[in-house]
């Protein structure tokens, strides 16, 4: 059997007929590459007998392309979220995470929520104006937007597109409220405007810390960065007047929940102001994903995890059911809980963050606008 190399573990495992003959998707999560949900035909390939590729061929590597979005804001009524509005300006994410649940979403563009979700990207770099054009719309009623929750603003081609700080640029003009959920050290670039939003309760951050073992950490979110050097993101923000959520998220049952109270005490001392958990998910093609990768990576603890997820969801991997989707249910889910709020607590982290302030929205004079007489 063929096999090709997982570099993030330097772990060979048997070739996937997903995969191009002999490719080393080099640092990445997903292991495989299986079609979208909604595609009709499926892509197989096979070794057409001419040998081994160059070693810079073999690689995986990531590919961006660009879309002209049609709007930016995008609206939810979901009572598990404290925001009714959000942005993203990229599709797929490099970091690679693979309990991430936005990987489905990859299906609607005819993509495979496996590699493709993490090596296939869409940029918008039309987001800025197409953002600013909404906010002038005669209808808008403000309200917090949240960027990065379904794939992080800071991934590494931000640095290339820029795309973020321009959205982030939109909504400082109009003095419009923001909240940032991100694991990218990338952020930093950005505290100028971060900052000076913050200083007028405009902004706030949420920084995704998941483990503190960076062996782990590696393995379940191969780009992105160290779990060290998140801290350390926590603290140059707070060090910037920027209030700082320290996101538990997602928490895994058998994995890594023996982990919460310290992640607490380490995001306390870097300077966070809150704190959150949230349990881990496994929606449609993220649950498949999630144990071919628990298989290869902890064979050990398989079983538990995915025994712990099925008590917490009636039996099955997933319950997308409203107010019991984030958390779960049963004993164990109400241990995880417990755990949380008494560290919480002692850290000092029981107190809730105030709301963004909304009152000094404002739109600002375009190119050609007159000024009002009085």
């Amino acid at each position: 059997m063929r096999a090709f190399m997982k570099c993030s573990i330097l772990r060979a495992m048997t070739h996937d007929p997903t995969l191009p003959h002999d490719l080393r998707p080099r640092a990445r999560g997903a292991a495989s590459n299986a079609a979208g949900r909604f595609e009709v035909f499926a892509v197989r390939y096979e070794a057409d007998g001419w040998g081994p590729v160059k070693e810079e061929e073999r690689l995986l590597r990531t590919q961006v392309t660009t879309e002209r979005p049609r709007r930016m804001i995008t609206y939810n009524r979901s009572p598990d979220l404290p925001f009714d509005r959000s942005i993203n300006p990229y599709r797929g994410c490099e970091h690679g995470c693979i309990y991430c649940f936005a990987r489905p979403s990859h299906a609607y563009l005819g993509l495979s929520p496996g590699l493709d979700f993490e090596t296939r990207l869409i940029a918008r770099p039309e987001a800025p104006a197409r953002l600013e054009a909404e906010l002038r719309a005669r209808s808008y009623q403000v309200a917090p937007i949240a960027i990065g929750t379904n794939t992080d603003p800071y991934q590494p081609i931000e640095a290339e597109f820029g795309i973020t700080r321009g959205c982030l640029e939109v909504l400082q003009r109009f003095r419009h409220p923001v909240a940032v959920v991100t694991k990218g050290a990338l952020i930093e670039r950005d505290i100028d405007i971060l900052g000076e939003m913050a200083a007028h309760g405009l902004a706030r951050v949420g920084i995704s810390v998941t483990t503190l073992d960076e062996v782990l950490a590696r393995r379940l979110e191969p780009r992105a960065p160290t779990p060290a050097r998140r801290l350390e993101i926590i603290r140059r923000l707070a060090a910037a007047g920027i209030p700082v959520r320290l996101m538990v998220s997602p928490v895994i049952p058998g994995l890594t929940d023996p982990e919460i109270e310290a992640i607490l005490a380490a995001g306390r001392e870097a300077g966070a102001g809150a704190a959150s958990w949230i349990m881990l998910r496994l929606p449609r093609e993220v649950s498949p994903l999630f144990q071919e990768w628990l298989a290869a990576q902890y064979p050990d603890r398989a079983n538990k995890v995915m025994t712990r997820l099925r008590e917490m969801h009636g039996g099955q991997e997933y319950s997308a059911e409203w107010h019991k989707r984030m958390r779960g249910e049963g004993v164990h889910a109400r241990m995880i809980a417990r755990r949380f709020d008494l560290a919480a607590r002692r850290l000092g982290f029981d107190q809730a963050q105030g709301p963004l302030r909304t009152d000094l929205f404002e739109v600002p004079l375009a190119r050609g606008d007159q000024l009002a007489l009085f």
